[in-house]
């Protein structure tokens, strides 16, 4: 399930737009106001959202201000698409937005079938514009071979079930990314989806002693406790 983060002061007005946009298959997260968003984007307890909804009317900052703060984070919060509701009747106010990083806008009073039509286009058009993955990934002395369906450390040939190999991927792709046991399920999606939470953990913990020095200590593979995992970007 792809996550939203929703900017917006109007309370009433999210829980309609959230409400909606998690009947057409979205998770939404609402932050009331732009320090509690930016909070979540700084220092998420989970992974980055795959899009923020940023109202340029906030109480305790303005929200251009917030779009420029957003493209200055380092990694992949930086780089989130936004989409933005305005309610002023100034284009400047869009223009600004669009020149500080902003994908889109969507002036209120709006109807939220258009709000989903646009968000659907920015992620369409930014997994068009994705490149093509490595097929070899390396990280220190661990590679996975896309291709070959192989994982080495230190060239020493790791077992994995067909399963664990696409878990494994699936955080490796998103490393630095903490997954929840959700998320970790629906990036490998198209394949049979284990009936509980705590299969991912037994799967993990598999993983791990083929591919960790010390699966008790790991380095690779880290447990994020009450969210999920994360693969970590510097290894060994």
């Amino acid at each position: 399930m792809q996550q939203l983060l929703m900017i917006e002061d109007d309370a009433r007005l999210a829980q309609m737009v959230g409400e909606y946009l998690e009947r057409s298959g979205f998770g939404v997260t609402h932050a009331l106001d732009a320090k509690a968003g930016l909070a979540l984007l700084q220092d998420p307890p989970a992974a980055t959202p795959e899009l923020v909804i940023l109202d340029l009317m906030l109480p305790d900052l303005d929200g251009l201000e917030v779009c420029r703060r957003l493209r200055a984070l380092p990694g992949p919060a930086g780089q989130v698409p936004i989409l933005m509701l305005t309610a002023k009747g100034d284009p400047m106010d869009r223009i600004v937005g669009l020149e500080l990083g902003a994908d889109d806008y969507l002036p209120k009073p709006f109807e939220p079938r258009e709000l989903l039509a646009r968000i659907r286009a920015i992620l369409r058009r930014r997994g068009e514009g994705a490149p093509p993955p490595a097929q070899l990934m390396r990280f220190g002395s661990l590679e996975i071979d896309r291709d070959g369906r192989t994982v080495t450390v230190a060239g020493k040939p790791c077992e994995l079930t067909s399963y664990q190999f696409d878990l494994l991927v699936a955080l490796a792709e998103r490393a630095g990314r903490v997954l929840t046991r959700d998320q970790i399920m629906e990036a490998v999606r198209g394949r049979e989806l284990e009936a509980f939470d705590r299969s991912i953990d037994v799967h993990m913990g598999r993983i791990r002693a083929a591919i960790e020095p010390d699966p008790k200590n790991p380095k690779r593979i880290l447990t994020v406790r009450g969210v999920g995992y994360v693969f970590a970007k510097q290894q060994d």
